[in-house]
This record gives structure tokens, C-alpha cells and sequence, in this order.
């Protein structure tokens, strides 16, 4: 069997311990770039949007600083204290609310380019129309049906009076208001 010599290990502990805490700084710096970056996403944020997030005075203040902020340098300094000062706050929470905020603003998104390719189909065929009474529910369907028509004539004069008017109309009955 073969000895262990402790003397040996004693040695190395410094050398284990020094492998570990270059990972522990590593993964440190990369969780305060993270904290960072959540930081600046709120950068991007409205007024009104920052309101919902209850954050602490002082970064508030740093967020809305950053938003007048044009110099690279400055920037740069700014973004590393709103990091610093990310680390005090509950930045679980404030991603989960940004993550709802980008959510919804997708879904939005995506509702209105639903909408804008149900007006182009509804305008390319006269068939489309019963595949959109299939898929939603229409209460008044002889406006829609007059909408489309003058459409079609305003598109051959030139003129776009009703095509927004069309899309509201559509967008709607597609968001159920």
C-alpha cells in the first residue's frame, strides 16, 4: 500500500486553495458584468416603465443620469456604477419584471403583425374573408366587407384614407376589444 504523506498535501493546499478562489473570482466578475448589463436594460426603459420596478433612490437617479449620458467615457463610468450599485438591489425581481415588460412588448408586436398580414390577405382575395369570420369572431360583418371595398378603390386612386381605418377595424376584432 502506498503512504500518504501529509507533508506533501500541506504543501499543495495553498496551491488547491489558490485554483479555487481564481474560479470564484472569475465566476464574481462574470456576475457583476451580468448585474451590469441588467443595469444598462433599464437604461433603455421609459419613465413610466422604471416607475413599476421600485428601485432603490439611488439607483434611480444613476438610471436616469445614464439616459442624459452622451460621452463614451462617461458612459463606460456610468455603467460600472450602476453595476455597483446592482449589486444592492434585488436584481432577481427587477429581471423577472423586465423579462414581463419584454414579453408583453413582443406579444404586442406580434399581434400587430398578425393584424397587417390579415389586412394584406383580406385585401389580395375576396376568400380570405371567410377564413377570417372562421377564425375570430365578427360582429358586424358588412362593414368590414364595405371597409375592404374602399380600400380596394382608394388603392387604385392613390389615396389611403380608409387602410389604417381597415387595420383598426381588424386589429379589434383580432385583440377582442
Amino acid at each position: 500500500m502506498s503512504s500518504i504523506n501529509y507533508n506533501e498535501l500541506i504543501t499543495m493546499l495553498p496551491e488547491i486553495q489558490d485554483d479555487q478562489s481564481k474560479q470564484s473570482k472569475t465566476k464574481a466578475k462574470r456576475q457583476m458584468e451580468d448585474l451590469q448589463h441588467l443595469g444598462m436594460a433599464l437604461v433603455e426603459l421609459s419613465k413610466a416603465q422604471l416607475a413599476k420596478f421600485n428601485l432603490p433612490e439611488s439607483l434611480l437617479t444613476a438610471v436616469l443620469e445614464a439616459k442624459k449620458i452622451t460621452a463614451n467615457g462617461a458612459t463606460r463610468r456610468q455603467s460600472q456604477y450602476i453595476g455597483k450599485l446592482m449589486r444592492k438591489a434585488d436584481a432577481v425581481n427587477i429581471q423577472e419584471k423586465l423579462d414581463e415588460i419584454n414579453g408583453k412588448h413582443s406579444a404586442a408586436v406580434r399581434k400587430l403583425h398578425e393584424c397587417e398580414k390579415w389586412r394584406e390577405r383580406l385585401l389580395a382575395n375576396d376568400g380570405e374573408l371567410n377564413s377570417f369570420v372562421e377564425t375570430y369572431t365578427v360582429g358586424d360583418i358588412s362593414q368590414l366587407r364595405g371597409l375592404i371595398r374602399q380600400v380596394r378603390k382608394e388603392i387604385i386612386q392613390n389615396k389611403q384614407h380608409n387602410y389604417r381605418k381597415l387595420f383598426q377595424f381588424i386589429r379589434e376584432i383580432v385583440e377582442g376589444i
